[in-house]
């Protein structure tokens, strides 16, 4: 497919951009005004936010006792979010963006940063896949099949990795019973469809058991086309408004079986997902590309067009490349309370995934990636001790990667990590601190060339929450947290014709060093309740990917290391206007660029803010919300600008029951109804794939 280039859009006159500061002021003066308003004639039965257990905090905090900001969807919120992706999910909480690569692959991107710096969890355990490779690869996570999503930003979620100083995002499922239900079964069922693809999905979920044994059963199937975007939008060649390859078909199923007991479950659960997915802005120009020093080759170029040949790199030939996906997985968890004397819980996550996609061209393969990995991860959870109460744990964990073909840029490598960590909390009064202390080893092998790398780093954290009065309270951390190099970051080589790049890793990379420090007010309860987060990251020898050289469209990206500073502020505040009408202004904006004037990082999200109304009756609900996302200027060399765009988004559910007791819910959602053109920054085929136009979503869930 031909690359598009806005360029009649980026000479558009320019709006003001949204700055940091005044997102600032909006968020925080809206706040404290909002907060001393005059009290609606409601104000008796103001409301205080319900407590939500954070399962990933690690002592089963509730979301405002967390040091730093944590986002839960669940219940009606997590129905009203879901999309056929975990990155478009999340993509519109304040902090989240997604890579957006099409409809099949779309990983969440948080306070700027993505692949392996966000962790992706199923239930407390990672994901393994190969999603953190490349933005091409699709997250074998269901959200469809998620009964509550958390992410915890920053650094501080220690126990889960150091590696994780984006932050984590955990996504809890029923597939191992945790309990017998109480009528011998329980589950849900739901169906949905979306216009602007074409899209039908289903998804049931059923749990039964007897006695002390539980078993669960759930699937879901997904069949959607190309997608249409926005009007105004005409790439060379093509008569449609349609991106080509932008369809996505999953279908994903998975049984579990637990033993349930008074002091805990032991129980094990097998998934398998397959997915056909293509990828549009392929471009088979760069065929034969290749180095020279730190410069790009293509052919015999310069002979060639001498001689007169054109090797037209604008140009693709050949149908879209398809993605045919297929992931086993068996996972273990258990969990044991009050095992022996001192201690409080004891818990156990553990699985096997064996991985495999192969990248479809033309009718044959000619790239497969496979990942076969494992890991495992106990904690002990102990009793107040000295008003200290914590847990400590081991993690380990190993994974064979390998890729084999045209694009196989990165040879096959075995990763080991290893890592021993402790969290504790003290409370006294109105306080609550928090320290965290991880060490963690791991080393990578390249299977070809033989080299080896060991890296060994050591992390920890300090929080605290202060409740100053009733409904308010400020949380602060400082985090100091190492990641090591990845195998792609130590050893990539080659093309990678699907982000249009050639990478080349460097085998001599460091651990990065970050520290971090984030900054909250909340407010709770009342007919205002509000939260905002401001933080400064700075991380030494930061990896990334220099562009070194460019040849039509193509980049030569090297594995380097610099100094780089991440700094943002995000938050929301809502007033509640009346017993049934709300509103809330929400925003974010983050800075990320290498110290010393050495310039600034690639794709970082635009800043964005907007509005949005909410309203219940009876058994209604409703919300319509403007969100305005700024032109992003502030790029990298070789990086091109991205214009701002508008999105008004629509969504309405009834909630009822069948004569028989039996809840159920109707639901729908109308996103980009002004069908503007919109562009997703962090993309890396934001010009071949923009974000989808005016569409419909309906769907009905029944839970019994």
């Amino acid at each position: 497919m031909n690359t598009f280039h806005p360029a009649h859009l980026l000479r558009t006159p320019r709006r003001p951009a949204l700055r940091p500061v005044a997102l600032a002021a909006m968020v925080l003066l809206s706040g404290t005004r909002l907060a001393h308003a005059q009290a609606s004639p409601d104000s008796a039965a103001a409301p205080t936010l319900a407590p939500v257990t954070v399962s990933a905090s690690g002592l089963q905090l509730g979301a405002n006792d967390m040091t730093t900001p944590a986002t839960v969807l669940e219940g009606d919120e997590l129905v009203r979010r879901r999309e056929a992706t975990l990155g478009e999910t999340l993509n519109s909480e304040p902090g989240i963006t997604s890579s957006h690569f099409g409809a099949g692959a779309s990983r969440p991107i948080i306070r700027g940063m993505d692949g392996p710096r966000v962790k992706v969890l199923s239930d407390g355990a990672e994901l393994h896949d190969a999603s953190t490779i490349s933005p091409d690869h699709a997250v074998v996570s269901e959200p469809l099949l998620a009964t509550q999503i958390e992410v915890l930003r920053g650094p501080s979620a220690l126990v889960y990795g150091n590696g994780a100083v984006g932050g984590v995002v955990n996504v809890l499922d029923g597939k191992v019973p945790t309990a017998v239900p109480e009528k011998g079964y329980e589950g849900s069922a739901e169906l949905r469809a979306n216009t602007g693809a074409r899209e039908g999905a289903g998804a049931f979920s059923l749990t039964g058991g007897a006695g002390h044994l539980a078993v669960h059963v759930e699937g879901v199937a997904r069949d959607a086309g190309d997608y249409r975007v926005g009007k105004g939008w005409a790439p060379e060649g093509e008569p449609t408004r349609k991106v080509l390859g932008s369809f996505n078909r999953t279908d994903t199923g998975s049984v579990g079986l637990s033993w349930v007991g008074d002091q805990g479950y032991l129980g094990a659960a097998y998934t398998r997902q397959t997915a056909q997915y293509g990828l549009p802005g392929h471009n088979h120009s760069f065929d034969g590309c290749h180095t020279h020093g730190d410069h790009l080759h293509c052919g015999a170029h310069a002979d060639d067009e001498a001689d007169g040949h054109d090797h037209d790199h604008d140009g693709a030939a050949g149908d879209v490349p398809v993605v045919d996906l297929r992931s086993e997985r068996f996972d273990i968890r258990g969990e044991l309370r009050n095992p022996f004397t001192g201690f409080s819980a004891l818990r156990l996550r553990a699985g096997v995934t064996d991985y495999q996609h192969d990248e479809v061209e033309d009718g044959a393969v000619s790239t497969t990636f496979k990942n076969k990995a494992y890991d495992t991860r106990i904690e002990l959870q102990h009793e107040p001790l000295a008003g200290f109460k914590g847990v400590v744990g081991l993690q380990t964990s190993q994974r064979k990667f390998s890729a084999e073909g045209e694009e196989a840029y990165v040879e096959p490598t075995i990763t080991r990590k290893l890592g021993f960590f402790a969290l504790e909390e003290y409370r006294l009064g109105d306080w609550r601190f928090e320290a965290a202390l991880r060490h963690d080893r791991q080393t990578a092998e390249a299977q070809t060339s033989g080299i080896e790398r060991s890296h060994n780093g050591t992390s920890a954290s300090l929080g605290a929450v202060w409740k100053f009065t009733s409904g308010y309270q400020v949380g602060t951390s400082f985090t100091r947290a190492s990641r090591a190099p990845s195998a792609e970051e130590l050893y990539a080589k080659g093309l990678h014709m699907a982000t249009s790049t050639y990478e080349r890793g460097n085998a001599d990379l460091k651990s990065e060093i970050s520290q971090n420090i984030d900054v909250s007010l909340k407010k709770t309860s009342g007919d205002t309740t509000f939260g905002v987060s401001v933080f400064r990251n700075r991380i030494s020898n930061y990896i990334y990917g220099r562009t070194l050289d460019e040849v039509d469209g193509l980049q030569l990206l090297q594995y380097s290391q610099a100094d780089a500073t991440f700094t943002g502020i995000e938050g929301q505040v809502r007033q509640r206007l009346t017993r049934n009408l709300g509103i809330t202004l929400f925003g974010d904006t983050v800075r990320a660029k290498l110290d010393g004037g050495n310039g600034l990082l690639p794709r970082i999200p635009a800043t964005r803010a907007g509005v949005r109304l909410d309203a219940n009756w009876q058994a209604w609900e409703g919300q319509v919300e403007w969100v305005q996302v700024a032109r992003q200027t502030r790029v990298a060399e070789f990086e091109t600008a991205t214009p701002g765009y508008g999105m008004l988004n629509l969504g309405v559910s009834y909630n009822g029951q069948f004569s028989s007791g039996t809840p159920w819910q109707v639901y729908l959602k109308a996103n980009n109804l002004t069908d503007c053109l919109a562009y997703a920054h962090t993309s890396f085929i934001k010009n071949a794939a923009p974000l989808m136009g005016r569409n419909l979503t309906v769907g009905m869930k029944v839970a019994f």
